[in-house]
């Protein structure tokens, strides 16, 4: 079974990222800063790169939290992520 987990903490979150090969970036919005993202790979268009000092001063600003998946239900490493409110 594969479980997430939820946390704020910057470091753990630039570590698993770039254990994926993540890197921090942003889509541009009217909003505040912007959407976060963790981008894989080949760079997605309509993503901004940033640098992480950026990206954590966007995920602080918007009281947001990390929600992660470290392994697939069959045990392989997974890119499952997603931003939430914090509680």
């Amino acid at each position: 079974m594969s479980s997430s987990e939820t946390t704020t903490d910057h470091k753990t979150i630039q570590k698993w990222a770039e254990k994926r090969d993540g890197k921090p970036a942003v889509i541009r919005t009217s909003e505040k800063g912007g959407v976060l993202r963790i981008d894989f790979g080949e760079k997605e268009e309509e993503f901004d790169e940033i640098g992480w000092g950026e990206f954590f001063k966007i995920f602080d600003e918007n009281k947001l939290a990390f929600l992660y998946q470290d392994k697939t239900r069959d045990g392989k490493t997974s890119r499952f992520n997603k931003f939430v409110e914090r509680e």
